[in-house]
Formats: C-alpha cells, sequence, structure tokens
C-alpha cells in the first residue's frame, strides 16, 4: 500500500475518533436513543469466535440500552459484505458493526467498494483473542522446537491451514516464516471448522486457530498445542508456551473483535455506544463469559481503537507486501 494512503488512513481514523470524543456537540436528548431495537451486524458466520463474543456483548447492552440488540450474520467476501451494509446504512445510530481483523487486513488485500477509514466511525476494542498453534494429535512434533526443527529441514512441505488469504492464520504463518526462516506452505481453507478438521484428521500439519475456536479441541485432546501468539502465556493454557518466548520476541499476532457504527453518526449517540461498550466488558460476569471463550476484554475509547486500528493496518500491510500475499 502506498505509504501517502496508509498516512491519510490514519488522519482519517483519527478525525473519527475526534467527533466522537469532540466536545461541543449539541446534547442528545433524554430518551430519544435507543427508542427501538438495534442492529448488530456480524459479518462473520454464526457460531464462530467473533460471533460468540458478539451474542455475549449483545445481551449485555440489550440490559444496560433497554432495548433488544439483534445480531445479525452477514458473512461473505472476508468480512466485506456485512462491513459495507453497516457503512451504507443511515447513520442514525441503530445499525451497529462487530468486525474482526480482518477489517485492517482487506484495505491491503481486497479491492474494496467503501473506505473502512472514511465510512465506518470506531468506536471501542471489545476483545483481543490469541491464535494457538494446533498439530495433529499423532503429530511427531512433540514440541514447538520439533516443529520448527522440521519445517526448517522440510522446506515447503510442512504445510499450514488457514481460513484464507490475509486471515489472521494465514499472517501469524507468514510472519512465523518470515521470523524463524522456514517455508511452510499455505493451504486455504474456506473456513475455521474445515481447516480444524483436516488438522485433527492429520491431512493438514498445522493451524493457528483462534483460541475461542480451538480451545476446546485442545483440551479434549484432539488437536496438540505447541505455542500460543500473545506475549503472554494463556491462562487456560498456562503450560504452553508463547512464540515470543520460544526465541522470536517480537512474534505476537492477535486476532481482535471491535464496534464501528456509520460515519456521521450523531456524536451523542457514538459516546453512549462507547461507554455502553466499555462498562460491558468490565462487568464481571460478561468478563467471565468472554474470557471463557479465550478472549481478553479489553474495551477503551474510540480515540484508543483509532489509534489500534492504524496501527494494525500498517502492520499487515507491510508484512502483505514484503511476503508477496494475494488474495485467493
Amino acid at each position: 500500500m502506498n505509504p501517502l494512503n496508509m498516512s491519510r488512513r490514519t488522519v482519517a481514523f483519527a478525525a473519527l475518533a475526534a467527533c466522537v470524543a469532540g466536545a461541543g456537540a449539541p446534547a442528545l436528548a433524554q430518551g430519544t436513543w435507543p427508542s427501538k431495537p438495534l442492529r448488530m451486524v456480524v459479518p462473520y458466520s454464526a457460531g464462530g469466535g467473533a460471533d460468540n463474543a458478539a451474542r455475549i456483548l449483545a445481551q449485555r447492552l440489550s440490559t444496560t440500552l433497554g432495548t433488544q440488540v439483534v445480531v445479525d450474520n452477514r458473512p461473505g467476501a472476508s468480512g466485506m459484505i456485512g462491513a459495507q451494509a453497516v457503512a451504507k446504512a443511515d447513520p442514525d445510530g441503530y445499525t451497529v458493526l462487530y468486525d474482526s481483523s480482518t477489517f485492517a487486513v482487506n484495505p491491503s488485500l481486497r479491492k474494496m467498494s467503501f473506505d473502512p477509514a472514511k465510512d465506518l466511525m470506531p468506536i471501542s476494542l471489545v476483545v483481543t483473542v490469541p491464535n494457538i498453534l494446533v498439530v495433529p494429535a499423532k503429530s511427531p512434533d512433540a514440541n514447538f522446537k520439533a516443529f520448527l526443527e522440521r519445517a526448517r529441514s522440510h522446506p515447503g512441505q510442512v504445510a499450514f491451514a488457514s481460513y484464507g488469504a490475509g486471515s489472521p492464520a494465514h499472517l501469524a504463518g507468514e510472519l512465523l516464516n518470515r521470523e524463524a526462516r522456514v517455508s511452510m506452505l499455505h493451504v486455504p481453507y474456506k473456513g475455521g471448522a474445515p481447516a480444524l478438521a483436516d488438522v485433527i484428521g492429520g491431512q493438514v500439519d498445522a493451524y493457528f486457530a483462534n483460541a475461542g475456536s480451538g480451545l476446546g479441541y485442545v483440551q479434549s485432546g484432539q488437536v496438540r498445542a505447541l505455542a500460543v501468539t500473545s506475549r503472554e502465556r494463556m491462562a487456560l493454557l498456562p503450560q504452553v508456551p508463547t512464540v515470543a518466548e520460544s526465541g522470536f520476541p517480537d512474534f505476537e499476532v492477535l486476532e481482535w473483535n471491535g464496534v464501528f457504527l456509520p460515519a456521521g453518526t450523531p456524536q451523542p449517540i457514538a459516546e453512549r455506544l462507547a461507554a455502553e461498550v466499555q462498562a460491558a466488558v468490565k462487568d464481571p460476569e460478561t468478563r467471565a463469559r468472554l474470557v471463557k471463550l479465550g478472549a481478553d476484554p479489553v474495551g477503551g475509547t474510540p480515540a484508543a481503537f483509532a489509534t489500534f486500528l492504524s496501527g494494525q493496518t500498517q502492520r499487515w500491510a507491510k508484512l502483505i507486501q514484503a511476503n508477496k500475499i494475494t488474495a485467493d
């Protein structure tokens, strides 16, 4: 991606966040929003990590906002179908986007019919989720070191699965290729479920599974966990080392979920929703449910989320360019 475009994207994210946080907008009259149910668009299939977390958040927001928050799954085109639907929706606060990491990847990898930095307003980061490098239960690789040794001694023969080009699972594998100087073969699938099924069956050597969807398979012994991609070990898998502590201190890959509104949504509505999301991730019951998914509840202000998005977009753009990654 052109550095000038990246700079403009950074400014655009910051400007949207400033619109949310800035002072001087007319106050929202009490009781005018929300006066009807909200639609929370999740641009991925039901049952996935983002969908599961979105439903937990939606349930909490339904209580605190005093109106139903309905999850609407709009999968397809690596999240772009659902995101575009929200970008083109009326900016009245009743259509919300619950998106994930591909939001920051798509601009560098795919032709888009909308500009996420201009057409969508960042509201709050919700959770971050590490990936778990898993191999078949009967894999000859007893640990992460053995896995890397096999990958080095058999270039192009050790295959790692993903749920599509540009997915966090794919980028984690490409980052490991670069950092560890190995040459694993990327095998894209049409979803995380079939990718994980083939790892369990031994048809593919490894997969960077989202903790939310892969943790149960690790705990049941259907796959073996070799490493996690967060900087700190997972509380639910304390015995599994991080990639960072295994000799690659700069390695970190975190999937994330966040909330957006259409650009142009009135500031008081955006501020109210941001405050409610932040309160939700601090709620003990909601936090416990998210943690059980393998997620780390984060929250944060619109400005902090905008800064985070800018950094993620730039980071993955560099890797995509350096590794010559293309869309499926």
